[in-house]
């Protein structure tokens, strides 16, 4: 028998939603791919240094290199969408 009274125990503080998602998704992983391809095939050069097929009368070597410089504006402004999407998702979503 004692005299004091038990303290109540304290609630849980809530927990953020980042600390129970995993860090690594599918939508991360693909964001992963978007941002690192460009580089793949920039570092390959035996891939693309060649003179044939011509394409408007410039040799593979440049027209293959501008390409990916159209492709790599086209993957990024993917992967940021991505991001944001998944960004706005972890936090509970205010859509847009």
């Amino acid at each position: 028998m004692s005299a004091v009274p038990e303290a109540p125990e304290a609630p849980e503080p809530p927990q953020a939603p980042e600390l129970n998602q995993p860090a690594v998704t599918p939508v991360r992983v693909v964001i992963a791919l978007c941002l690192i391809a460009p580089f793949v095939a920039m570092l390959w050069v035996s891939s693309y240094a060649k003179v044939e097929p011509t394409f408007i009368g410039m040799p593979f070597f440049y027209w293959y290199q501008m390409l990916w410089v159209l492709l790599s504006t086209a993957l990024t402004m993917v992967a940021y969408q991505l991001w944001q999407r998944d960004q706005r998702a972890r936090k509970g979503g205010a859509s847009q």
